[in-house]
Formats: C-alpha cells, structure tokens, sequence
C-alpha cells in the first residue's frame, strides 16, 4: 500500500484498504501464507508481508485506518478552478512553451488562491486527483479541433451505411520507410549507452500504400502494395494517381463487394484522373479525413506498429533487407486481424451493423 495513513487515499479508498487489511488479519491468525493471500486480495507481496508485520506487533487493532495525515489545503471547488486555469494552457499564464511543471503549477495555485505549496505538495495533489506526469501527442497548429470533431460524427453514419448495404469501410495511408530505423528502448549496462549502428548515408528506399478494411460479421483485413525509390533523380518517387487506381481495382476483386474509401486530402488524391475512375465505378465511394487529422485513420496504426517492432533498432544492410522487413512485418499483421481491429479502436471511431 502505497499511503498507509491514508495520505492519498480519499475516504472511500482508506476504508476500503481498511477492509483489506481486517481481512489479512482474519488470514494471519489461521496460518495462511502472504503470496495466496495478496493473490485473493489482489494486493502486492510486499503489502501483506508489511500489513503482517504490524498485525503481529500490535494486532488487528494496529491496522484500521488513522484517517487521513492533513485535511487537504484546496477544496473540491477550488481545485476544479484550479483544474480551468490549467486547461487555458501555459502560455495564458505567461509561459512560452506548452509545457505544465510542478513548479509553474505552484506559481498558479499562489497567483489564483493566495497559497503556498512545496513542490512535493503540489505533486501530491495533482496525484491524489488522477494527474500524471505524461508524454504529450502532437498536434498541427493548423488542425481545427471542431472540423475533426465534426468529421469524427460524420464517419460513423458512414460506417452504418456502408454495414446496410454490405460494403467494406477501407482507409488508406501511405508511408515511406528508409534505411534509418527507428529506436526503441533495450537493455544496457548503467552509465553505457548502447549503439545502434546504422547507414550514414540513407535516403527513402521503399514507399507503402496500404488499406485497412472493415466490414461487420467478416474478418478485417490488410491490403498493401511498396514502391521501391530507384534512385533516379528524375524519377517519381511517390505513386501516382493510377498507383491508387490498380490498388483499389485489386481491393474490390480480394475484398468482393463495394468499398467506401476514406483517406486524407493528399493533392494526388482529387487528381481528375482518380476522379472520373471513382464516378465511373458504381462499387466505389470516396470520402475524405479533415485536414490535419491523423488520428483518425487506422492505418496510422499499423506504421506504429511497423516501426515500434519489426524496424526498430535493425540495421539494414541493403535495401533489400529493408523491403524484406517490412514486408515480413506486413504479412504478420495481415493474418492478425485484432491488430487490425486495435487500429481502428485505437481512432475512437467504431463500426456498427445496421
């Protein structure tokens, strides 16, 4: 137990922690062991062995809560106040950057309610109120929030209307994987850092177009294609609209039925060429993501994915070896289809059957 005077804990919690500790010590005096008894209790080993330990010096008296350490110096109300001003963000309060520290909070709290705080204190409280101290996402400053979130309400409907009349819900990203991996953590002896060696020399070798398809009552799927840079200088490195074109010919043939695309607002994808092929085929329906809104599309997901585990750390030796490993790391995807599903789930969006 973390606070066991209850010094975190709100009143319902210490009785709570309360009732555990009274029920160890029922398990104490008939000779039960510390691991089934925290594995009942779903406590920690370390907690019952130390709860055991006051028990035997003091009894089952010695574990009922002593209330709480100090009443705390902000109210409910006023760290809902509190909780306002810090939403409005750092530079509201006179800081450049966008980033809260527990000693601008304490700056805050003595501005708006006359109190002084330790820093220690000021992580308590933020604690004992459900914040952490996290790795913020990013987001483009010319993303509007009320666009996405529009957007958002907007797919769902779509989701629904393409479940009644049996249509494929796919989203398409592309991306571009070079000889550079990227890094994850391991493990290393304290005070060495450990050294991946990698290409001095490294430009994109190998672009993915890929789609994630959905469809109530039938196993979700990944589709994909690469185009590998053939270093010509002069040559088209991305695809091109008639790239996306045979894609989605290919998509509707595996897939067997019509297909409401969603994808961003990439200038190749409102090329006239893309257009009339798209009004020119009953089984396709376009749609497109707001601007600036990543976290939308689920096969942002499956880059994620790429790049935390099949990409991180290895040094590739040729280009080859870079289009092998993606590849491998694609085919494992596709015959999982829960990590297909926990791209989509991991969007906020869902797909429901009429």
């Amino acid at each position: 137990m973390r606070y066991p005077q209850g010094g975190g804990l709100t009143a319902e919690r210490q009785c709570r922690r309360e009732e555990l500790r009274l029920r160890a010590a029922e398990r104490f005096a008939r000779g039960e062991g510390s691991t089934a008894i925290a594995r009942d209790l779903r406590v920690s080993v370390r907690s019952v062995q130390r709860w055991r330990h006051t028990w035997a010096e003091g009894g089952p008296r010695s574990l009922r809560s002593q209330g709480p350490a100090s009443l705390p110096r902000l109210s409910e109300k006023q760290f809902a106040q509190l909780e306002s001003e810090l939403a409005k963000g750092p530079a509201a309060h006179g800081w450049e950057d966008q980033r809260w520290t527990l000693n601008r909070v304490k700056t805050v709290i003595g501005r708006r309610f006359d109190l002084t705080y330790t820093i220690q204190g000021v992580r308590k409280l933020l604690v004992r109120n459900g914040w952490s101290c996290q790795v913020p996402a990013r987001r483009a400053m010319e993303r509007d929030d009320e666009a996405v979130r529009v957007g958002q309400g907007s797919v769902a409907p779509r989701g629904r209307l393409a479940a009644a009349r049996g249509a494929w819900l796919v989203f398409e990203d592309e991306a571009g994987f070079s000889m550079t991996p990227s890094q994850a953590r391991t493990w290393s002896q304290r005070g060495r850092t450990p050294v991946v060696r990698v290409r001095g020399r490294s430009r994109r070798r190998i672009s993915i177009a890929a789609l994630t398809c959905y469809n109530p009552g039938h196993r979700s799927r990944l589709i994909y294609r690469p185009r590998r840079d053939d270093g010509r200088r002069d040559g088209r490195k991305s695809f091109s609209w008639r790239d996306y074109r045979d894609l989605l010919i290919a998509a509707h043939q595996q897939l067997g039925g019509p297909i409401v695309l969603i994808w961003d607002n990439l200038n190749v994808h409102k090329a006239a060429g893309l257009r009339e092929f798209a009004d020119s085929r009953d089984w396709l329906t376009i749609l497109y993501l707001p601007s600036y809104a990543p976290d939308l599309n689920p096969v942002e997901g499956i880059w994620s994915l790429l790049r935390r585990s099949w990409l991180s750390n290895v040094a590739f030796s040729t280009p080859e070896h870079l289009i092998r490993t993606v590849r491998s790391g694609l085919r494992h995807i596709q015959y999982r289809s829960n990590l297909i599903d926990g791209c989509l789930t991991e969007t906020g969006l869902t797909i429901r059957s009429a």
